[in-house]
């Protein structure tokens, strides 16, 4: 079963709410899995060697990638014992953070339009000269599917922003989320790069500026906790 957190410090006063202890090793091989897919994606991409359209789909997808390198060097920190400190025990929730924002969210912002481009290129596949040139319609918006469980993971408490975060904010920031993939895709579609690159570049900047904020008052959190945690008894105490 496990071990409950103290909820009142020495002083009376509530604890700050963490996150859940999380295991680190899930957490280094979804750092794998973050690395190389956008990566493979961005090659694939520029493999079909038609850049018009491409907007700023293979910067994101590279952001993906290199983030992921990020996020695990903050989960690599994470210890416990006397020789830990603070920032060392908030290693997993620290990449966490960074996976979720700068690795998951341009993702899957890239997505939908990394779809269209791939299933329209005739570099990958050439076309037959009988062949019928047939739109794909809304089931290119298909991909762009796997926004609605990120929703769900971040608005139903799984998210580590949810513990940074007031819940009004955090119900805000998931929405300007969603806004603003739809309009950096609607504009990539329409070709109108200009907007595609301002939504993109907002998006990314505001998911930079959550994580340094997170992880700056996740680290403070720990080291209220730490500060205020009611002392346990030594073994030798508790005849």
């Amino acid at each position: 079963m496990a071990k409950q957190r103290p909820t009142v410090g020495t002083d009376g006063k509530p604890l700050p709410v963490l996150p859940p202890e999380r295991d680190a090793r899930v957490w280094a091989r979804l750092v794998r899995v973050m690395f190389y897919t956008p990566g493979f994606l961005a090659l694939l991409l520029l493999k079909a060697g038609e850049p018009t359209g491409f907007g700023i789909t293979v910067e994101l997808l590279m952001l993906s990638s290199a983030a992921a390198v990020v996020g695990g060097l903050f989960i690599a920190s994470q210890s416990e014992g006397k020789g830990a400190d603070v920032a060392s025990r908030n290693g997993v929730w620290s990449g966490a953070l960074v996976l979720e924002l700068l690795g998951v969210v341009p993702f899957l912002c890239a997505v939908p339009a990394l779809f269209h481009e791939l299933a329209n290129s005739t570099l990958l596949h050439a076309r037959a000269p009988s062949a019928v040139d047939v739109a794909l319609g809304p089931s290119e918006l298909l991909p762009a599917i796997a926004i609605l469980p990120f929703m769900l993971y971040q608005l139903t408490g799984f998210g580590t922003l949810n513990y940074t975060l007031a819940r009004p904010a955090s119900w805000a920031i998931n929405i300007a989320i969603v806004v603003l993939i739809v309009v950096t895709y609607v504009a990539n579609r329409n070709g109108s790069y200009d907007i595609e690159r301002a939504a993109g570049s907002l998006l990314v900047l505001g998911m930079a500026a959550l994580v340094w904020h997170g992880i700056v008052k996740l680290k403070r959190m720990q080291a209220d906790f730490e500060l205020r945690e009611p002392h346990k008894k030594d073994d030798g105490d508790k005849a």
